[in-house]
């Protein structure tokens, strides 16, 4: 279930950051993070995926609501969503890099397959 882990922030600050996060990697196609916050950028962005495949006005407003930025929006519902119309799920793909230099935290790319 998305949303369960806590990441070592108050609610605000992490529904911002996952926000950014999902829209960067929409954006982008490819981020790199620490594997725990991967975990929870794979689930929502999933979500949106999903949610985008189907392009009715209701899910434009979710996305929308959730995603920061429009053209990354527009991009979900034009490009992205309909690349995805066949598949059932596992848009998104983690891979473990190793441990960051600073602090040792297990680093992590995702990209979208």
């Amino acid at each position: 279930m998305p949303g369960t882990r806590k990441l070592g922030r108050p609610a605000a600050h992490r529904t911002a950051m996952l926000r950014a996060m999902v829209t960067f990697l929409l954006e982008k196609g490819r981020i790199e993070t620490t594997v725990t916050r991967a975990k929870e950028v794979r689930s929502l962005a999933e979500k949106m995926i999903t949610i985008a495949k189907e392009p009715t006005l209701a899910n434009k407003r979710l996305v929308y609501a959730f995603v920061t930025k429009e053209s990354v929006s527009k991009k979900l519902f034009d490009e992205i969503a309909p690349k995805y119309m066949d598949r059932k799920g596992g848009y998104c793909r983690i891979i473990k890099t190793g441990a960051r230099r600073g602090d040792a935290a297990e680093m992590a790319i995702i990209t979208l397959v």
